[in-house]
């Protein structure tokens, strides 16, 4: 359903270079994620395949449409919800409903089916206006209009940025919903958690790809072991692994530090710790989640 051919993009006349050599594509009826931080091009890739931008090079096709000789079919056919609320503020809830499906020539009620486990959310505020709604509220609501021309491709752009963990938990389902109902959803977020609940995930960091895979795979492919170090002053814990000469590389994770050796063995870890001071640590062998396996990929 999308395809990326050696995407290029570059802004301030070459001097920022936003995505380079981008290739995968997207199978029909997947929930594909596009995992990276801020800053690492997804919302330029999803600009590019929304016909909103132009690439520098390379092409692009979403629906088998190509981005620039078809921007008029893929806008017919695709559904697009970006970062930032951007619906009509002053509008209520049910009139931006109503906007939008006859921009597309459709009513709610051709559509309703598509949109109605996400509506009936949202139902009891049909008159309040968009944007004195809450963040999960608003979000559902865009979900909605970006869904009543009953789209066949959707693109959703870190939908769950700065939204509730309940929210994000029911966006999610309401994700599987969709996918149910044969939609093709590219979807990006920086939210690591995220990355397990999508069929194939693109890791992207710096406008290049890291890899390609099921999140299951992506984790299969962390080498060796990886330990979950507790206890003590953490600062100073951190600071003197990392001084150890058997360490590869450590970095915080809430209450723990991540640790991995040379080796694959800690060979010593924790007596040198001891002998700095450190009597209260612990360390466990943990399994990699997908944020361990993003940083193992940007130390590469």
């Amino acid at each position: 359903m999308i395809t990326l051919s050696n995407i290029k993009k570059t802004y301030n006349k070459g001097a920022v270079t936003a995505v380079k050599d981008i290739n995968f594509s997207v199978n029909r009826g997947e929930i594909f994620g596009l995992i990276g931080p801020d800053g690492a091009g997804k919302t330029t890739l999803f600009r590019i395949l929304t016909t909103l931008l132009l690439a520098d090079e390379g092409t692009a096709t979403v629906n088998s449409f190509d981005v620039v000789k078809d921007y008029s079919k893929i806008r017919d056919c695709v559904g697009y919800m970006p970062g930032k609320f951007s619906l009509y503020q002053d509008l209520t809830v049910e009139e931006n409903l109503n906007f939008f499906a006859t921009v597309f020539g459709t009513t709610i009620k051709e559509n309703y089916n598509l949109i109605k486990d996400i509506y009936v959310q949202i139902e009891p505020f049909k008159d309040r206006r968009a944007g004195k709604l809450s963040g999960g509220m608003k979000q559902k609501l865009a979900l909605c209009c970006a869904l009543i021309h009953k789209p066949v491709v959707l693109f959703l752009d870190e939908p769950t940025t700065g939204v509730d963990v309940v929210s994000r938990k029911e966006f999610w389902e309401m994700l599987k919903r969709l996918k149910a109902q044969g939609i093709t959803i590219l979807v990006s977020t920086a939210y690591m958690d995220e990355a397990k609940l999508c069929d194939r995930i693109a890791l992207i960091q710096k406008g290049g790809i890291l890899s390609i895979e099921t999140p299951a795979k992506i984790v299969e492919s962390f080498p060796g072991k990886l330990y979950a170090l507790k206890g003590g002053k953490a600062y100073q814990v951190l600071e003197d692994i990392r001084a150890y000469s058997g360490t590869e590389s450590c970095f915080a994770f809430g209450d723990a530090l991540h640790v991995t050796f040379k080796n694959g063995q800690d060979n010593g870890a924790l007596q040198y710790l001891h002998e700095k001071g450190h009597n209260d640590v612990s360390m466990e062998v943990i399994p990699p989640g997908i944020e361990d396996c993003f940083i193992h990929l940007l130390k590469g």
